[in-house]
């Protein structure tokens, strides 16, 4: 069943609504316990110390730089492409080259609200003995998670809108994706569990925010011209 155009963004609106409260709901949570870890993140903490072999290491830091330096931009680039791609023939200059640039930009926004929380929240990071990569900055919002989720989810919303029938693998693939890189960072030592689900909250909300603030592009079926009556 089709919904109207209108119920699409009042969806996405109250779906960034509700992830954000949740994200608020976390840091206030955290604060009140004075932003030191749980037990339940200690323990994580510790078990992924103990279980550190060399070469499970070495591929926990191969997939969370996929989290940082211009992988996500690449991506934010690619889900751009892709929604140009899916407008219907001919594509406008001006319009082209906005959808074009726009996940990227939303991504660099985000980077600076990211940012700003990172500092407001000014969460210690795990004891720095523990650490198995390189880190910087403070804890809570993970910044890798969130930046992982918000590219991920930003190419799969563009091609679930350009090829619908691709709407699982691209979700699935979208969901691998920021988990993988969340947890990496958990098992590296450079972030309690609570920081990585933060940094997925955060990039959900922000992602669905966009979503609803952005016009929906035709999918490739809106190319094909009608029949003639």
């Amino acid at each position: 069943m089709d919904h109207p155009p209108t119920a699409r963004p009042r969806r996405w609106a109250a779906a960034a609504a509700a992830a954000l409260l949740l994200f608020a709901a976390l840091a206030a949570l955290l604060a009140e316990h004075g932003w030191t870890p749980y037990g339940f993140e200690r323990d994580a903490a510790d078990w992924s110390t103990a279980h550190r072999p060399s070469a499970a290491r070495t591929a926990a830091a191969a997939v969370t730089s996929l989290g940082t330096g211009a992988v996500p931009y690449l991506l934010a680039l690619a889900a751009g492409a892709v929604t140009v791609r899916a407008l219907p023939a001919p594509r406008p200059t001006r319009r082209a080259v906005l959808l074009l640039l726009a996940p990227l930009l939303w991504l660099l926004a985000g980077q600076l609200l990211r940012y700003g929380l990172m500092a407001a929240c000014a969460r210690p990071r795990p004891p720095h003995a523990d650490w198995a990569t390189a880190a910087s900055g403070s804890s809570f919002p993970s910044g890798h998670s969130f930046t992982a989720a918000l590219c991920a989810g930003l190419l799969a919303l563009a091609v679930t809108r350009a090829h619908p029938a691709a709407t699982r693998a691209a979700v699935a693939g979208a969901l691998l994706f920021a988990a993988a890189v969340g947890l990496s960072r958990i098992y590296l030592g450079v972030h309690w569990p609570l920081d990585v689900l933060g940094g997925w909250l955060l990039a959900a909300g922000w992602l669905a925010l966009g979503t609803a603030a952005l016009p929906r592009v035709g999918s490739r079926r809106a190319r094909q011209p009608s029949p003639a009556p």
